[in-house]
């Protein structure tokens, strides 16, 4: 049998053949599309929904583009209950909520690598044990803690029982093993302390890692439903998740679907800017904490 040709094998290992450029597309940009569109169509829907009339939602004649857009429906929305209120509480408990999460799974993830200390890899497979176990085991045990000291309707009584983040500290530990040890030895010689180094040399050359952690403990902070749905019973601390119920549950709110589309569009929509802000930190954050050293 002869050997195939230089012509054929020049053919088949061309990256720009229709052979590669069919499997790519086939492969990889055919699920990428149906996967994007299976995320951002209900998100659309919900957009366009929150600018049409009640009567142009629930029809037999679909319409997907609004025939007279207006604002009309966030004007009810933030009449009918005080999303003003609800903004506010959200912001106050995700930026203290995330911000301390985040300092807790840097400090925790600092000593889990370079601190010695006994029973240190016990500890961490307790951290990976939590990451196991569903939060709402613990909704009940928190809630007679919280309840017992008085944080019922209270900032802290929200924030307090999510501080521990087992997955931040995970990813940070992991990229915290990646470091060269020769720049924290030659900072050690230098005279310096574990808190000079953490904050002068591990953490400026963590910050895609850090800024992952971030990311998904600010989104987790701000959709949080279960928890402030329990600990609070006033208006004036619900959070947005639970401020959007309120909507729900309002007078004259049943049939007003564009109503509650705002609402939702309201709650969502901070949340996404944030995520477009922060999100090409994801990727280099992940496969920084991948390879442990």
């Amino acid at each position: 049998m002869s050997a195939p040709s230089a012509d054929v094998f020049q053919e088949r290992t061309r990256p720009l053949s229709w052979q590669n450029l069919g499997k790519t597309i086939a492969a990889g940009y055919i699920p990428l599309i149906l996967a994007t569109l299976v995320v951002f169509v209900p998100l659309l829907w919900m957009m366009l929904s929150s600018l049409k009339e009640p009567g142009e939602i629930v029809t037999t004649d679909l319409a997907i583009l609004p025939r007279n857009p207006n604002l009309q429906n966030y004007v009810e929305a933030t009449s009918t209950v005080p999303f003003p209120r609800f903004f506010l509480n959200s912001v106050i408990v995700t930026a203290v909520g995330s911000t301390l999460k985040c300092v807790l799974a840097v400090f925790t993830a600092y000593a889990l690598v370079f601190i010695r200390f006994p029973f240190k890899r016990v500890i961490f497979l307790l951290i990976l044990v939590a990451l196991m176990v569903p939060p709402q085991v613990s909704v009940l045990p928190n809630y007679v803690l919280i309840a017992s000291m008085g944080g019922l309707n209270t900032y802290w009584g929200i924030i307090l029982p999510g501080l521990g983040t087992a997955f931040g500290t995970f990813l940070l530990r992991q990229h915290f093993l990646t470091l060269p040890p020769a720049i924290l030895e030659s900072a050690e010689i230098d005279g310096a302390g574990h808190w000079r180094k953490l904050w002068q040399i591990v953490v400026p050359v963590s910050v895609p890692s850090i800024a992952t952690v971030a990311l998904v403990t600010i989104v987790s902070e701000w959709n949080e439903y279960i928890w402030p749905l329990i600990v609070t019973d006033h208006p004036d601390m619900m959070t947005l998740p639970v401020g959007l119920t309120q909507l729900v549950n309002s007078e004259g709110s049943t049939q007003n679907w564009g109503m509650l589309m705002a609402g939702a569009v309201i709650v969502l929509v901070p949340i996404l800017i944030i995520f477009a802000a922060l999100q090409r930190y994801i990727v280099s954050g992940l496969t920084q904490g991948s390879v442990t050293g």
